[in-house]
């Protein structure tokens, strides 16, 4: 309530001002024509009476006589006295919202240099409230510089979490903040443009800030990460993804294996052979259930053959697969997307003829199990 009180007072007391002056307008308008036609005075002196009439002064050097000029002067008088009452009021109110928000301001950023670190999140539009949520869920202190007023109203600061509502275009609070104690910059506003402005704001005088910023465009990411981001996130392109991994679930299979470093040419071979796609690796650690993943993405033989060539040219590369193939017990899981399942049936029965295939499908939690059980055998 206290919010929205705030925000018709902070509006109206401008739409109030622009009203006065045209009731000041009216009012004079009228003491002029009335003292011309209804007092008999010249132009001069109704401009000149209807200006100490209305500010009550009354000299008394034209007095009304009449009835109809008694009215008169009696209802300029009025409309004057209720004039001041109302400037005087709009005055007094712009000045009590001018304190109002210096001292909120200073409050916040009392409560800023309180905090021993903090994020910065630029934006908390329909990605900056996810985003906030998970910071917020880890408990971090969070800055947040949001110009939309309306995107902020049902947000509830607290001594971690603080709202600036300023445009981090064009205040260099930002880049103030943006200092030592400042762990990470996140922009996640909707426009490129905005984003680069911000970035190169903050790199001007942050060359070690930590940036991630969001970008929506394909075109936009050689920019943004010319002017200083170190990561860029793009949700439309994750979210293309996840449609088109969510679409591929009736054709993508989790193979859970275990072989070595040496047979990996041999399983593509047939992963290649199906014309299905290896989309990434899980490394099941022993006892932890949340696996190491790596990207594949990948469906050409050529490619296989690379790493195998890269392999073996880089002895220290194999050294460091065969290490990571002995910490999960050679224990790893593919993810197989390919045209059907009968596809996939065909390749699971063929990759059975030459290693261990452990499940299909299984959770991390099953898995898991798994290789605690291959840690009791040892």
């Amino acid at each position: 309530m206290r919010k929205i009180t705030f925000k018709l007072i902070t509006r109206l007391s401008t739409k109030y001002i622009e009203n006065g002056i045209i009731l000041i307008l009216i009012l004079f308008s009228y003491g002029i024509i009335g003292s011309y036609f209804i007092m008999g005075l010249n132009l001069v002196d109704s401009i000149y009476y209807a200006i100490i009439t209305m500010a009550t002064v009354g000299y008394g050097d034209y007095t009304p006589t009449t009835g109809i000029q008694k009215l008169f002067a009696t209802t300029l008088a009025l409309g004057g006295v209720a004039l001041l009452a109302y400037v005087f009021n709009v005055i007094l109110t712009n000045f009590q919202e001018r304190m109002g928000l210096f001292s909120r301001g200073a409050k916040k950023m009392k409560a800023i240099q309180n905090m021993d670190s903090y994020y910065i999140l630029c934006g908390y539009g329909r990605v900056g409230k996810v985003v906030y949520k998970e910071l917020n869920r880890r408990q971090q202190n969070i800055v947040i510089f949001e110009k939309n007023e309306e995107l902020c109203e049902d947000f509830e600061e607290s001594t971690s979490s603080i709202i600036l509502n300023k445009d981090a275009t064009e205040d260099d609070l930002i880049a103030k903040l943006a200092g030592k104690k400042c762990k990470s910059v996140i922009i996640s506003t909707g426009d490129d443009v905005t984003n680069l402005f911000i970035v190169l704001t903050i790199r001007e005088t942050n060359p070690d800030a930590w940036i991630v910023s969001r970008v929506s465009k394909l075109e936009n990411f050689s920019r943004l990460r010319k002017a200083g981001a170190d990561k860029l996130v793009s949700p439309e392109i994750i979210g293309g993804k996840d449609l088109y991994l969510e679409s591929a679930k009736p054709h993508l299979l989790r193979l859970t294996v275990q072989h070595t470093p040496e047979e990996i040419l041999d399983e593509f071979k047939v992963i290649s052979k199906y014309d299905c796609t290896l989309e990434n690796i899980d490394y099941h650690i022993p006892g932890i259930e949340t696996p190491l993943s790596r990207d594949i993405k990948t469906m050409h033989m050529e490619d296989g053959k690379r790493y195998q060539n890269y392999l073996k040219e880089n002895e220290e590369a194999m050294a460091a697969l065969k290490n990571l193939y002995r910490s999960v017990n050679n224990i790893h899981s593919h993810w197989i997307s390919g045209p059907n399942r009968n596809t996939l049936n065909e390749l699971v029965k063929e990759l059975e003829k030459q290693e261990t295939i452990i499940g299909k499908n299984l959770t991390d939690k099953e898995i898991a199990e798994i290789t605690k059980k291959e840690i009791e055998r040892e």
